[in-house]
């Protein structure tokens, strides 16, 4: 259902940067998550269809697996059952969704399909 191009990298003022090629919403939904059977708490900050912004009580790092579940704005549930943290900064993580169901895969397609008509 989700199909993304390849990443593509720009350097500007000698960093380098990732182009994504799928679009983010704002969002600002509860989340819980758990990760090495310790469950956490936290929000959702943004989706797109391969990944979140989100923040939480427990501290994840770079690498670590954990599932989760959020109430969308239209109040359908998605859960994931696995996504990998792809970075930190303080209490906020990138989380890359590695495994989720074909129903929460259609909950979360038909909120960005409607959100990219609000474009």
């Amino acid at each position: 259902m989700f199909l993304t191009a390849p990443l593509q990298c720009v350097s500007v003022g000698g960093m380098m940067f990732i182009i994504r090629p799928y679009r983010r919403f704002p969002v600002a939904c509860p989340v819980a998550y758990e990760h090495c059977f310790q469950e956490g708490q936290g929000t959702v900050w943004n989706v797109s269809s391969t990944g979140w912004r989100m923040s939480g009580d427990v501290p994840l790092q770079c690498g670590d697996v954990c599932s989760l579940n959020v109430i969308l704005p239209t109040n359908k549930p998605v859960s994931v059952a696995a996504g990998i943290v792809r970075w930190v900064k303080g209490e906020e993580f990138g989380i890359e969704i590695l495994v989720m169901d074909g129903k929460a895969q259609t909950h979360l397609g038909k909120y960005i399909q409607e959100r990219m008509k609000d474009l």
